[in-house]
C-alpha cells in the first residue's frame, strides 16, 4: 500500500499538458526557489493570448526568474544524443516521489501500444480523452524540438540566437523521448541556454510551448559557430519556400478562439513576436512541413550556407511576418506533416493526418471537414 503521503500526493496531482522534465530545468520545482514542488505543473501551460515579453521564457508565470539549482544543468552530448522526460506534471516523472506514479505515458496512466480517440476507454471523439496531448493517436502528433544559444545569460538569448539543433517526429506520445544531436561545438565556460519546444497541431486552440533551460555541450570537438538563426516558414505547399540552414524556433501565439471554430474572426489577431504565418486550418510544426528533418539538425553552422527566407508576403500567404545517450523513442521514423482534413484517416475516424512526399502539395481540404477539427 502507498504510503499517506504519496497517496494524498497523487490525489491531487494536477494535469495540464506537457513539457520536457529534466535537471538544469528553469521552474522544475516551481516558480519559488526556495521551495523544491514536486507536484508542479506550472512550466507545462500553454502560452497563448500573450505579448512575447511575457511568453518569451515563460515569463508571465516567473519561470524565467527561477533558475536551476547550482550545479543543475542539462548535458547535451555533441554528435549523442540525450533523454528526458515528456510528462503532464513533474510528479509524474522519476525527479518527483520517487518514481511512484510514472508509467510510459506522460499521464502516468495504463495505455494500450495503439492508444487512440477511437477506442480510448473515456472517448474524446475525435481527441485523445487526456486532450493535454493535443492529438487523436500518435500519427497526429505534432514533433517537438531542442533550440540552443550559445549565451551563458538567459536575458542575453535573442530569437536570432536561440538555434534549433534538434527535433523529434510523433512527439509528445510516451514519457520517455531521445533526441539526437549534432556535431555542436562547446558551450562557453558558463554553460549555454536552450529550450524544448512543442506547436501542437490538433485538438484544442492555437498555442505553443517553450521552456527554458541551463545546458552545456559535453564532448566537443568542433569550433564551427552556429549561423544566425533565420525564421521558419511553412512550406508544405512549395518545397522552394524551405528555408535551408540554421532556423529560429516557431513563433506562432495566436489568440485562443473557440474550439470548433471554422473562420478566424474579428477578435482573433496576431500578438507581437510571431515569425511565421500559416492559412487557417493549418499550423506550423518542427517537421518537414516547415523545413526540417527529423533528428540532428546539420546544416546549423556557419559553413552550412544557412539562407535567409523569402521576402513576407502579403497576410493570409504562407510566408514569414517578420524566426548519456539513451534508447529510448527513436527519432528514425517518418514524420507526419501538418493536419490536413480529407487525407490518411486514424481508424474509425474522420480525423486525418497528412503524410506527403517531399515535394508533394496538399490536397484541397473541405471547409466542412475543417470545422471538424
Amino acid at each position: 500500500m502507498l504510503p499517506i503521503t504519496l497517496f494524498l500526493a497523487f490525489a491531487t496531482i494536477s494535469s495540464a499538458h506537457t513539457v520536457a522534465w529534466i535537471k538544469g530545468m528553469y521552474c522544475l520545482g516551481g516558480n519559488n526557489t526556495a521551495v523544491d514542488d514536486e507536484n508542479t505543473d506550472l512550466a507545462v501551460n500553454p502560452l497563448y493570448n500573450l505579448p512575447k515579453t511575457d511568453w518569451w521564457f515563460q515569463h508571465d508565470r516567473g519561470c524565467d526568474l527561477a533558475p536551476p539549482a547550482p550545479g543543475d544543468i542539462l548535458s547535451i552530448p555533441a554528435g549523442g544524443s540525450f533523454t528526458v522526460e515528456l510528462a503532464h506534471n513533474r510528479a509524474q516523472t522519476t525527479l518527483s516521489y520517487n518514481g511512484s506514479f510514472t508509467s510510459e505515458w506522460p499521464d502516468g496512466k495504463q495505455h494500450p501500444e495503439d492508444w487512440n480517440a477511437v477506442t480510448d476507454p473515456e472517448p474524446g471523439g475525435e481527441c485523445l480523452s487526456d486532450g493535454a496531448m493535443h492529438c487523436s493517436n500518435q500519427s497526429t502528433t505534432a514533433g517537438t524540438a531542442w533550440a540552443i544559444s550559445y549565451e551563458s545569460e538567459l536575458s542575453a538569448v535573442t530569437i536570432e540566437n536561440l538555434v534549433v539543433f534538434s527535433t523529434l517526429q510523433l512527439t509528445p506520445w510516451k514519457r520517455i523521448a531521445t533526441y539526437d544531436v549534432p556535431d555542436l561545438p562547446a558551450c562557453p565556460p558558463d554553460g549555454c541556454i536552450c529550450a524544448w519546444l512543442w506547436v501542437p497541431h490538433l485538438c484544442g486552440t492555437s498555442n505553443m510551448y517553450m521552456a527554458g533551460y541551463k545546458c552545456n555541450v559535453t564532448g566537443a570537438t568542433s569550433t564551427t559557430p552556429l549561423a544566425p538563426a533565420q525564421p521558419p516558414v511553412y512550406c508544405l505547399d512549395d518545397q522552394t519556400k524551405c528555408v535551408a540552414g540554421a532556423k529560429q524556433m516557431i513563433a506562432w501565439n495566436r489568440m485562443a478562439t473557440p474550439f470548433l471554430t471554422c473562420k478566424l474572426n474579428a477578435n482573433e489577431v496576431e500578438l507581437d513576436g510571431n515569425n511565421i504565418e500559416v492559412d487557417y486550418p493549418l499550423s506550423p510544426a518542427y517537421s518537414e512541413s516547415c523545413g526540417w528533418s527529423t533528428g540532428a539538425q546539420h546544416d546549423i553552422f556557419t559553413s552550412s550556407g544557412s539562407t535567409a527566407p523569402p521576402s513576407p508576403g502579403p497576410p493570409g500567404t504562407n510566408s514569414t511576418s517578420s524566426s548519456s545517450s539513451s534508447s529510448s523513442s527513436s527519432s528514425s521514423a517518418s514524420n507526419p506533416a501538418t493536419i490536413l482534413p480529407g487525407t490518411s484517416s486514424v481508424p474509425g475516424s474522420t480525423m486525418t493526418s497528412a503524410s506527403y512526399s517531399s515535394t508533394g502539395s496538399p490536397p484541397p481540404y473541405n471547409e466542412d471537414d475543417a470545422c471538424k477539427l
